[in-house]
Formats: structure tokens, C-alpha cells, sequence
């Protein structure tokens, strides 16, 4: 839950990396924030509400920790164009899975250090 807050509060930063932990427990927290609430907005027979409104909230914030990510790989976060075309999108997991690039890289230090 800490990754996700940390996360949460650097919502803007687009600079920096970010580690393997920190992007994958965003995900995995986001995704079961965006489950509940779209069991919720179902119960509730609400048309998406809650849910649209919780992705409209963390888009920001996902966007940046996958920037922060791919900095931490070695890539620019331009990369995140690749999503648009096909299979492209495959190509950005796998580089969301790379390990950090070892030492200090253009884009900051090692946060694994």
C-alpha cells in the first residue's frame, strides 16, 4: 500500500526512475481499486460513475509512475507512444518487466540503491 501512496503524492513527477516494485504494486493496487468500484457502480446500478471517476483521477499519476519506469530502463518516456499501434502494447509490457538499468543513468540515480 505504500508504493501506491508514494505513487499518489508524486503525481506529477515525470522525472526521475522508477522501480520494478513501485510501478507493479501501483498496478496491482489501481487495479483493485478499479474492481471494487466497478463492482460498486454495478450494485449500485450506477452507469460507471465511481469507476470513471477513479480513472480519471489516477490517470495522471499512471502515467508518470510508467514514465518514471521506463527512465529506470534506460527509455525515454516517449516510449509510451508504442501503445498506439498494434502490438505495441506488448512491447511496453515487456519493457515495464526489464530489470533497472544498473548505475546512474541519464535520467537520475539507481533507486534501487
Amino acid at each position: 500500500m505504500q508504493w501506491y501512496l508514494k505513487v499518489l503524492q508524486n503525481y506529477v513527477g515525470f522525472q526521475g526512475r522508477a522501480r520494478r516494485t513501485e510501478y507493479w504494486m501501483f498496478v496491482l493496487f489501481n487495479a483493485i481499486a478499479g474492481l471494487v468500484l466497478y463492482l460498486l457502480d454495478f450494485l449500485l446500478g450506477l452507469p460507471f460513475v465511481l469507476s470513471l471517476i477513479y480513472g480519471l483521477a489516477v490517470l495522471l499519476p499512471s502515467l508518470a509512475v510508467l514514465f518514471r519506469r521506463l527512465h529506470d530502463t534506460g527509455k525515454t518516456g516517449w516510449w509510451i507512444l508504442i501503445a498506439l499501434v498494434p502490438f505495441g502494447s506488448i512491447v511496453l509490457l515487456v519493457f515495464t518487466c526489464l530489470d533497472s538499468q544498473p548505475g546512474d543513468n541519464k535520467y537520475g540515480k539507481n533507486p534501487k540503491l
